[in-house]
């Protein structure tokens, strides 16, 4: 009902855009976003965007160099990835909830497969 695509390797400073196209019930969304983990590391928080009021959430990690998106009637969710660093490399997931209104992971039902990010030279 999610599914990702868009990951890949790239250099220091490069960019990649990340692609989640919504079905299904996960077309109800209340709050969409991306979430990433790293080996070894605990899943983060990276961006959410809410269906119907507020701005967008960033990690400070990121701010000023990933915008999250959306078009096609709210059922294709992006992330644009600039500058891109070697501490991004992780598996990008797009996760997606009915219920909840904040970009925490444990609090999302729907989440994709995963794509994998590599940033390094």
């Amino acid at each position: 009902q999610l599914v990702e695509s868009g990951g890949g390797l790239v250099q220091p400073g490069g960019s990649l855009r990340l692609s989640c196209a919504t079905s299904g019930f996960t077309r109800d969304y209340k709050i969409i976003g991306w979430f990433r983990q790293a080996p070894g590391k605990e899943r983060e928080a990276v961006s959410c965007i809410s269906r119907s009021y507020g701005g967008p959430y960033y990690a400070d990690s990121v701010k000023g160099r990933f915008t999250i998106s959306r078009e096609n009637g709210q059922n294709m969710v992006y992330l644009q990835m600039d500058s891109l660093k070697p501490e991004d490399t992780a598996v990008y997931y797009c996760a997606a909830s009915r219920l909840t209104s904040r970009c925490m992971s444990s609090l999302y039902e729907y989440w994709g497969q995963g794509t994998q990010v590599a940033v390094s030279s």
